[in-house]
């Protein structure tokens, strides 16, 4: 009777172990930036007043409601539920949005390429804090 034990004893400890091998790590963000970059980007969002319109991780105020939630945005799919989401897309999305997809509402902001750029590895990498 103690052999039947130490084999169910046995598999159980297989089965928990095949178990944790089959659960995948969280995925890591899609795209990751340097720090100071994403540091630039989050003073670009705040002077560009980003936040009146969309709540923003790790900027405290405002926190606007009108536009969509930014929070998680490395796992959001396609950007404004048109454009594949690329860091490419969303720098263009951001700059100016009326023209990247027509009929947007947001609008076209007062803020370089380099600025957008910036703007978006902030957004990637909210979830990476």
């Amino acid at each position: 009777m103690k052999a039947v034990g130490q084999i169910f004893g046995h598999a159980a400890a297989l089965g928990c172990a095949l178990g944790l091998a089959a659960c995948k790590q969280p995925p890591a963000s899609r795209y990751t930036f340097d720090a100071g970059l994403r540091d630039k980007g989050r003073h670009v969002i705040e002077r560009a007043g980003c936040a009146a319109c969309h709540e923003i991780p790790g900027i405290d105020w405002p926190e606007g409601r009108t536009g969509p939630s930014l929070a998680g945005f490395d796992g959001v799919g396609p950007i404004a539920g048109y454009l594949p989401n690329t860091p490419a897309n969303l720098a263009r999305f951001v700059r100016n949005a009326p023209a990247t997809k027509p009929g947007s509402t947001m609008p076209a902001m007062p803020i370089s390429s380099e600025e957008a750029h910036a703007v978006a590895a902030y957004l990637y990498g909210i979830d990476d804090d």
